[in-house]
């Protein structure tokens, strides 16, 4: 067979499409001729490292994605747990780093569209939304433009679509400066025997493209997003696609219902790589060839080439095989929400992936080799060298300790983050229990009391600095914070941002931070079950923090019995569950105060944390604490500075260890918890914690109007607030 060749290829053209000399030559090798130009667009977008993970998935495999409430992990749109009466979660979290740098709004908005889609495809109904932003400096002249820009877009397409965005966690650091970071994660709720997945089954059966009609927007996406950045963010524009979150509300209706009538045989957003990447994606899953006719594809641009069709990114399209005696009721529904229903070609049983347009057959490529079995490299890589120790003796104590704690109560990392997620509908559908701000957010499920707990986290200076420690933590801290609400933690989903894996320093960075997580999420039992990987976030060679963000599930049986960070009322009994540490490396206080961001990263103690933190949940169930908070960024002493301005009660603090104060109250050593009780409870938690093994000790009680740090600090709560509260909103206005 002769396919007409519409543009010459050469070395050039292949380079452009981000395909090395040894894949050209695998490419020739497969398909036994030269590509034609829509060809070698196929295999760029398949190919490429978003895609394809080439890089990644040797490391992926590693990781534990299996547990009995695991309905499906890694390898479908997004992960899926069983939380019981005939009920599951679908999550998934993903970046939309790159586009967002380019064009902020239009960046941050579709890559929620984008998650939003993964969750609703597998039959789950879209209840809940987070991110996870890191940003550059704020000197940068860059960074209020880009804040301003994808929050408004989180804003723009989550509030539109009414789902509620409800919790994340934003970070501002140097290293940001060139790329951003903006990581969205879903949550729905599904029927756990209803789970539609994307693997194509039977032959001859009608493939039915659903939704938006095809444009030119977000042209070669995918390919951008696998390289990185130099001085040509602005002609990338075009790359970026342009959301409608209106449409995409239909088109969720619109599947719900085929869902609801039984149409679907398999069904796959059209994301990265658009109708390319979702097509050769459901034939190869399921063993099937794919042909498609674009001429039937909708289109809204006149005169688009197949190249074009193939590669565009547009939003708010799916991509179905449909049981044939459905088709005039599947069509109704589509016409009834005013979008697309377009029968655009036939599964096979040849393997083939076939393109026709205008009556020529302008591509037929070997379906499996464009989908699961793309090229897999393993990456030389070097294990990072370990930070120089840091004696707690040798960090310095502040001048001033109360302008220490108000310095760091007031930095970028620290500072109230209201400006942000007040710009959020955070209580739209009406089951959102806990509003940002706490450890984690909680979502009622269930008429009976049940709810889930969800939240993100990661420090990435504690993975620069040892990223198998620092990866430990992410998990860790995840799994602390949803157990301090009272939930179970369940499972995780997560997004690996890194740097050029092609250099072994970055690589070694993403292979022992992948190694941390997989010790990490099993010691736990608290397993991967989807997620992402973005790689090549640098410019002119400087990579980011590497960033691998953790993004955790929970259950609780009874929503109202969950854990807040706020002081409840004055005489509360304040114990310290897992004792004072002694870790100042890489802390706040260190990197704010002192102006350094050197020593390790406190080490993570698995067995203490799932000790501490089932003790933890068992004291939420039972009634024993009236407020738990996690100790982490800041230490102790952040930590009840937190607990007071979200109370605008005070604290006396007096039961510190000898020596120097600094330590005990900024030390960020891992697994320990800050908790409160009534007075009469406090000696019945201790005599509970000791044959457990969980340290807990009487630190102070609840009252007054000040935070009192024994005798080296007295802030007034007020003040603590204002200072807590001012800078973001100060920052944003253009006033600092």
């Amino acid at each position: 067979m002769s396919i007409p060749n519409e543009i010459p290829i050469t070395p050039e053209l292949v380079a452009e499409h981000g395909l090395t000399e040894e894949e050209y030559a695998k490419i020739l090798e497969l398909i036994g001729r030269e590509p034609t130009f829509t060809e070698l667009g196929i295999f760029s977008a398949m190919w490429n490292e978003h895609c394809s993970y080439k890089s990644s998935k040797k490391w992926l495999r590693t990781l534990p994605t299996k547990a009995p409430w695991v309905i499906h992990g890694p390898g479908e749109n997004a992960g899926v747990i069983d939380i019981g009466d005939n009920q599951a979660i679908v999550f998934k979290m993903e970046s939309h780093n790159h586009p967002s740098y380019i064009e902020p709004y239009q960046g941050a908005t579709t890559g929620v569209g984008g998650i939003l889609r993964d969750v609703f495809t597998m039959g789950a109904r879209p209840i809940a939304a987070l991110n996870s932003l890191r940003f550059g400096s704020p000197e940068h002249p860059k960074t209020r433009h880009l804040v301003s820009g994808v929050v408004a877009g989180i804003a723009g397409y989550g509030n539109c679509f009414g789902v509620p965005t409800v919790g994340g966690e934003v970070n501002f650091h140097a290293r940001y400066d060139g790329n951003i970071l903006v990581n969205a994660m879903a949550a729905g709720l599904a029927d756990a025997d209803r789970i539609f997945t994307s693997e194509a089954r039977g032959v001859g059966l009608p493939v039915v493209y659903l939704g938006a009609k095809t444009g030119r927007d977000g042209m070669g996406g995918a390919t951008m997003a696998s390289a990185e950045f130099s001085d040509d963010t602005e002609e990338k524009r075009p790359t970026v696609q342009v959301g409608d979150p209106f449409t995409e509300k239909c088109l969720m209706e619109a599947c719900m219902e085929l869902y609801e009538n039984d149409c679907v045989i398999a069904i796959q957003d059209m994301g990265a790589a658009g109708l390319t990447c979702s097509a050769v994606e459901m034939g190869a899953k399921g063993n099937l060839g794919i042909e498609l006719d674009l001429d039937k594809v909708p289109q809204r641009e006149p005169g688009m080439s197949a190249y074009e069709m193939m590669l565009s990114e547009s939003q708010e399209r799916m991509l179905m095989v449909l049981k044939p005696e459905k088709r005039e009721l599947a069509e109704s529904i589509f016409n009834k929400w005013g979008l697309d229903f377009a029968i655009v070609g036939k599964t096979t049983d040849d393997l083939k992936f076939r393109i026709l347009h205008h009556g020529d057959e302008v591509a037929e490529l070997p379906i499996k080799e464009l989908g699961d079995e793309a090229p897999e490299y393993d990456r030389p890589w070097k294990e990072p060298q370990a930070p120089a120790p840091l004696l707690p003796e040798d960090v310095p104590e502040p001048e001033d300790y109360e302008a220490a704690i108000l310095t760091m109560i007031s930095c970028p990392d620290m500072a109230d983050k209201s400006w942000i997620w007040k710009q959020y509908d955070y209580l739209v559908q009406a089951n959102t229990a806990q509003i940002p701000g706490g450890d984690a957010a909680v979502i009622r499920v269930h008429e009976n009391g049940k709810a889930i707990a969800l939240c993100a986290d990661v420090t990435p200076r504690y993975v620069e600095a040892d990223p198998f420690e620092g990866a430990k933590q992410a998990v860790a801290e995840c799994w602390r914070n949803l157990s301090a609400v009272g939930a179970k933690p369940l499972a995780v989903t997560d997004n690996l941002n890194f740097g050029n894996p092609e250099r072994e320093d970055i690589m070694g960075q993403f292979v022992m931070a992948i190694k941390g997580i997989a010790l990490a999420c099993s010691k736990l039992e608290f397993p991967v079950v989807s997620g992402n990987v973005s790689l090549y976030n640098e410019t002119h060679g400087r990579a980011i923090l590497p960033t691998p963000t953790i993004g955790g599930v929970g259950v609780m049986e009874d929503w109202r019995k969950m854990a807040t960070i706020a002081f409840k009322q004055e005489g509360d009994i304040i114990l310290l569950i897992g004792g004072h540490g002694r870790q100042l490396g890489q802390s706040i206080y260190l990197r704010e105060v002192l102006g350094r961001e050197d020593g390790p990263p406190p080490i993570v103690d698995l067995d203490l944390e799932k000790k501490r933190g089932d003790f933890i949940r068992a004291g939420i169930h039972s009634g024993l604490f009236t407020a738990v908070h996690d100790i982490s960024d800041g230490g102790l002493a952040l930590a009840l500075a937190e607990m007071a301005i979200a109370s605008r009660l005070g604290a006396q603090i007096s039961f510190l260890p000898p020596g120097p104060a600094h330590i005990p109250l900024f030390a960020e050593d891992q697994a320990r918890y800050v908790v409160t009780c009534k007075p009469g409870d406090a000696e019945r938690i201790i005599a509970i914690a000791d044959p457990a093994g969980v340290p807990a000790m009487r630190i102070g009680t609840v009252g007054g109007d000040a935070l009192e740090l024994e005798d080296v600090a007295n802030i007034p709560v007020a003040t603590l607030k204002a200072r807590h509260e001012a800078w973001l909103r100060a920052y944003m206005e253009g006033e600092v």
